[in-house]
């Protein structure tokens, strides 16, 4: 899978996830930043802590770390995905 191809279904997810319920096209810069780090991080604690800080900074409230960790498995997954040859 190419990085277009990743990076499309990290924004799927990173859309469908809506932990302060804005609705779909709410979070466009905090997608960014997401995107930007699953590809600089492959430590799924490491990553859910990033993606708490990202979306704490821009509304000023935490999202729980579980929440933020299960988000982070989904994407580094995805990620996984794209790296593997058959």
């Amino acid at each position: 899978m190419q990085t277009q191809q990743i990076n499309l279904r990290l924004v799927d997810v990173l859309n469908s996830w809506d932990p302060f319920h804005c609705g779909e096209g709410g979070y466009d810069t905090e997608i960014a930043d997401v995107v930007q780090a699953v590809h600089d991080e492959d430590d799924a604690n490491k990553l859910a802590r990033k993606i708490q800080s990202i979306y704490e900074f821009s509304f000023e409230q935490i999202i729980q770390l579980d929440d933020c960790r299960k988000i982070a498995v989904a994407l580094l997954e995805i990620k996984g995905q794209g790296s593997c040859s058959v």
